[in-house]
């Protein structure tokens, strides 16, 4: 599409490179990245897009690896919205700002020492930020378990299914973490080696728990909790009942959180 975007001191103009299709409404897509632009495994950059004469900014998590050359993102199609519609109209070739600085705390230096399990809960597109940690040496050296639940309504919508896959067969560290993979669906039956329900449920009944062979609790978890807002606010109940207590700035603890669709 056309584009009068223009580098300022605070954002670069960025280029397309790849969109991939997952569904009618899941998307990823790649640009290009700005000399010198830096991020931690778990943070999002801010883009914008100028839409009916305004120039619009949204955050989203970079699905990337912090060593690759390029930024990719996975995002869904809101129809209503007023930014997505014309981010998923996005070609190769076309421009997008980038923020020269990145954002977010769900950082693992938030944690302080590490623990013997990290935990990765994830709702659709907040899968985002662990595909960015899984690709990065640093957590397979810090944690021995390393225990991914996808959550989603149904099983088209598990995007990156073979790139975990791939990452659990050659990790970017040898010798190091061992990977469970786990998804869930809520509305369709399970379909073999999958769970069936709320990522909460799960957690309740101990479903989670006895398909990942481990157990959560706060004398060797780390959990991360990335997705749907009022899945968060659930889950955090729910660890916190289990004694383990939210990450605080000047007060490491055992869980953190973001809200992502």
């Amino acid at each position: 599409m056309p584009s009068r975007l223009i580098a300022t001191e605070r954002a670069s103009v960025e280029t397309v490179t790849m969109v991939r299709r997952w569904s009618d409404a899941l998307f990823s897509f790649r640009t290009t990245r700005a000399p010198g632009f830096e991020f931690t495994p778990g943070q999002f950059a801010r883009l914008g897009l100028e839409i009916d004469g305004e120039l619009l900014w949204r955050a989203y998590s970079i699905v990337s690896a912090p060593a690759e050359r390029e930024l990719e993102y996975y995002a869904v199609l809101v129809p209503e919205g007023a930014f997505s519609p014309a981010l998923h109209r996005l070609r190769p070739g076309d421009t997008i700002l980038t923020e020269r600085m990145s954002h977010g705390f769900m950082t693992l230096d938030r944690f302080g020492a590490p623990a013997r399990d990290l935990w990765m809960l994830a709702t659709g597109t907040g899968i985002g930020p662990f595909l960015s940690m899984l690709r990065h040496p640093q957590v397979w050296r810090d944690y021995r378990n390393l225990i991914l639940l996808h959550g989603v309504r149904q099983s088209a919508e598990l995007a990156y299914r073979d790139l975990l896959r791939q990452v659990q067969q050659a990790p970017p560290l040898a010798d190091a973490a061992q990977l469970r993979l786990l998804h869930a669906t809520t509305r369709e039956p399970a379909s073999p080696g999958a769970l069936q329900g709320r990522i909460t449920t799960l957690l309740q009944n101990g479903e989670l728990e006895r398909a990942a062979g481990l157990a959560i609790d706060s004398t060797r978890s780390h959990v991360l909790i990335c997705g749907n807002p009022d899945m968060i606010t659930e889950t955090r109940q729910l660890l916190q009942a289990r004694g383990l207590r939210p990450c605080r700035r000047a007060n490491p603890g055992h869980y953190l959180s973001e809200n992502y669709w």
